[in-house]
């Protein structure tokens, strides 16, 4: 049987019970009553909880690079709603949790779900073939989440019909017209800014962020635990290691070489896997672009190379510049991809899982890198390209 759909918006709901004679003493809430106990993160910088007697208020700080504006929400338990009387002016959403009716726009977003035993609360999604899941995937072909397009031009009617309790978006910048349709039809839109922290524990740490919209914060915060101690275990592991061998990463695109910058997540990893990343002294924001004569002349002698773009198989690399072929990499077959671990629908896999797991992203790394580490270990994600 399917759920009951929510009344939209929340003062259509206070004012029909006021309308029917509902006596019922509402507690309004005083500004100086929200600056309850402030949960602690140990690496995400991007958002807040803060634990007040009835509610809660999470704030989205960092919803994109170098936004100039932050979100707050008041979070309350659907029980209690009725009962409490909030200034709209001191946030962007009253949303009752938990939550019973969710749509995400991103794959990184599904594991969350999954992880917290909620994936029956998702019920529309924007590119359902990209999700890999299986118990996703299962609740997909069985007709309980919906297809809502394109993330960039999301299907607004269908999703309005669908009622969920929230939307959980991501945005480059506050610049999203379809977002803003939703929030004027009264259903809240919360942006995830798990992509813009700058470490690959504290992309990982937004579990915490699903939980608190699920009121399971305790379960949240023990999952993160376990992926935290996996993490930094094979950290230790290959910390031990004497020899380093020397990476190389990305490929060209058009006439440019793209590949992370040594302050970059993926830089971080290599270095936690203990290798020698030969960007890994850069210091500039986002990726670096370089000529294929400055990598060549660099990375020619490299022992492994990783993420080469999407290219799926030597021949590829070989057909899409033969210059590729020069690279002892190359040579030595010693090319690695995680492009080819999909989902039975053709989705990567290692954009869906690999935010949430990067303790299983580390292991790959370790794995590949120095093989006589994690001897019953079969990595995730990488492949080497045949």
């Amino acid at each position: 049987m399917k759920k009951l759909k929510l009344v939209r918006p929340v003062f259509l709901l206070l004012f029909c019970l006021g309308l029917f004679g509902c006596k019922q003493d509402k507690q309004t809430i005083p500004n100086q009553k929200m600056d309850g106990s402030r949960s602690q993160f140990k690496y995400a910088k991007g958002f807040s909880i803060v634990h007040n007697e009835n509610f809660k208020v999470l704030t989205i700080t960092d919803p994109w690079p170098n936004a100039s504006k932050q979100y707050r929400y008041a979070l309350v338990h659907r029980n209690l709603l009725p009962s409490i009387t909030f200034d709209a002016n001191l946030f962007d959403a009253i949303i009752p949790i938990p939550i019973e009716r969710m749509v995400v726009t991103s794959t990184t977003h599904i594991p969350a779900l999954g992880l917290l035993e909620e994936e029956t609360s998702l019920i529309g999604f924007p590119g359902t073939e990209y999700i890999s899941s299986p118990k996703t995937r299962k609740l997909i072909d069985e007709g309980n989440i919906s297809e809502l397009g394109k993330n960039e031009n999301l299907n607004t009617e269908i999703l309005l019909e669908l009622q969920p309790d929230v939307v959980i978006g991501f945005g480059i910048d506050g610049n999203n017209k379809t977002f803003e349709t939703i929030k004027k039809a009264g259903i809240p839109v919360i942006y995830n800014g798990d992509w813009v922290e700058s470490s690959p524990l504290a992309k990982a740490e937004w579990i915490k962020f699903f939980g608190v919209l699920y009121n399971k914060q305790k379960a949240a915060d023990s999952i993160f635990n376990q992926i935290e101690s996996d993490y930094l275990k094979a950290k230790e592991l290959a910390a031990n290691v004497k020899e380093q061998p020397s990476v190389l990463s990305g490929a060209m695109y058009k006439d440019v070489w793209y590949l992370p910058s040594g302050t970059s997540p993926e830089a971080q990893l290599l270095n936690d896997a203990n290798v020698n990343y030969l960007w890994k002294d850069t210091q500039t924001s986002g990726s670096l672009a370089l000529s294929f004569e400055s990598v060549f002349s660099k990375a020619k002698s490299a022992d492994i190379w990783l993420s080469p773009s999407y290219y799926n198989s030597m021949e590829a690399l070989r057909e899409a510049n033969p210059h590729y072929t020069e690279f002892d990499a190359y040579i030595n077959k010693k090319v690695y991809s995680f492009v080819n671990t999909m989902g039975p629908t053709g989705g990567v896999t290692y954009y869906e899982l690999g935010t949430s797991r990067p303790d299983l992203v580390l292991k790959d790394l370790v794995k590949i890198c120095h093989p006589e580490l994690l001897e019953d270990y079969q990595p995730h994600f990488f492949k080497p390209l045949e």
